[in-house]
């Protein structure tokens, strides 16, 4: 009876100890754009850092579009600052923020330690949003 009820228990998801989640998955929010073979890999320009590719040209455009804003003209698109800043904008808010976040990791070493239960389950708040009729563009894996 007992080695019933231990198996019973084992059924369903299972768990992997120590196992620090690390949120949802960032190539879920913006798919990325196929990746294209040159004519010819001596026409590649040099590699510059902060320069764009050929792939992604315009990734902060298309992540801005994705969350629900315009293509920006000037850098940034004022829709989603005014919306982020509708209730009025604190000026000490990253001070305080890392005030809050040294608190909070004293005694605990490592920011995973600290913030693990704030953590989302990917596939979890995947399988959420589909019961909500939310159209989700891949599913993360399945731990």
């Amino acid at each position: 009876m007992a080695v019933t009820a231990l198996v019973a228990c084992g059924q369903g998801r299972e768990r992997v100890p120590n196992r620090v989640k690390t949120g949802p998955d960032e190539f879920s929010i913006v798919p990325a754009k196929p990746l294209e073979k040159p004519a010819s890999y001596n026409d590649l320009p040099v590699p510059t850092p902060g320069g764009s590719n050929r792939t992604d040209a315009t990734p902060n455009a298309d992540a801005i579009v994705a969350l629900g804003g315009r293509v920006p003209t000037g850098g940034v698109d004022g829709g989603i600052v005014s919306y982020a800043s509708r209730y009025g904008v604190d000026p000490r808010i990253r001070a305080d923020l890392a005030e809050d976040d040294a608190k909070k990791r004293t005694g605990r070493g490592s920011y995973e330690r600290a913030y693990k239960r704030f953590a989302l389950d990917s596939y979890e708040e995947w399988l959420r949003l589909r019961a909500l009729g939310i159209q989700v563009p891949s599913a993360p894996p399945q731990d």
